[in-house]
């Protein structure tokens, strides 16, 4: 089996257990991720994460001109984005989980670190979560707002729709965006509750072991 065919079963393997648990619906979400050759493939528009077919994903090549593989997904300026500002993105995961689409629609203390520190492992794969704007799903703007970031984040909440992240490769961004809905969960289960979360000593302890990103 080729590096490409085995990323391209990894991709459908991981979407698949993603839809299967909820973590998306429908025809909703998209996930990409970067081949040898420095292209990408490309969960195709209108396609259901629990029925993607490896061998038509979209495939792009290096000079970012869609080659093969049906029409991508219409929300492609948003991977662009985060590709073309973060030099170590291997795949980059957009989904519509529920948990964390119903915190966005809530009140939030820091727009520039969404979620509250809970646990050290929303920190530890995600570092801050940036909350962006709602945007008309496929607007350009959104990939506008993401280049606005500069590379320093690699998750962002899109109100009431849902998040992105990017990662070194397409485990690790599935394993990130997880944890995301995950921290959200929490979050909204302790709400109104006082819950004990990291201190500020924890959070920088954290931040200095795993050597995360987190000065803006």
């Amino acid at each position: 089996m080729s590096t490409e065919t085995a990323l391209r079963e990894q991709m459908c393997l991981l979407a698949r257990s993603l839809f299967d648990r909820g973590l998306t619906h429908g025809s909703t979400g998209n996930i990409s991720a970067r081949t040898e050759d420095g292209g990408l493939l490309v969960s195709p528009t209108g396609t259901s994460f629990g029925r993607l077919d490896p061998g038509r994903l979209s495939r792009f090549d290096a000079r970012g001109q869609h080659v093969a593989g049906d029409a991508p997904t219409k929300e492609m300026p948003l991977h662009s984005a985060f590709y073309d500002t973060r030099s170590t993105a291997g795949a980059v995961v957009h989904l519509h989980s529920c948990h964390s689409v119903a915190l966005s629609m809530l009140p939030v203390e820091d727009a520039a670190n969404f979620l509250p520190p809970l646990t050290p492992y929303g920190i530890m794969k995600l570092g801050k979560v940036q909350l962006l704007p709602f945007f008309v799903p496929g607007d350009p703007a959104m990939g506008a707002a993401v280049r606005g970031l500069a590379g320093k984040r690699s998750a962002v909440m899109l109100a009431n729709h849902g998040p992105v992240v990017a990662a070194k490769d397409v485990e690790a961004a599935c394993n990130a965006i997880e944890e995301l809905e995950d921290t959200a969960r929490l979050t909204l289960m302790t709400r109104g509750m006082s819950p004990q979360g990291l201190t500020e000593p924890q959070v920088q302890a954290v931040v200095t072991k795993f050597d995360i990103a987190w000065d803006d």
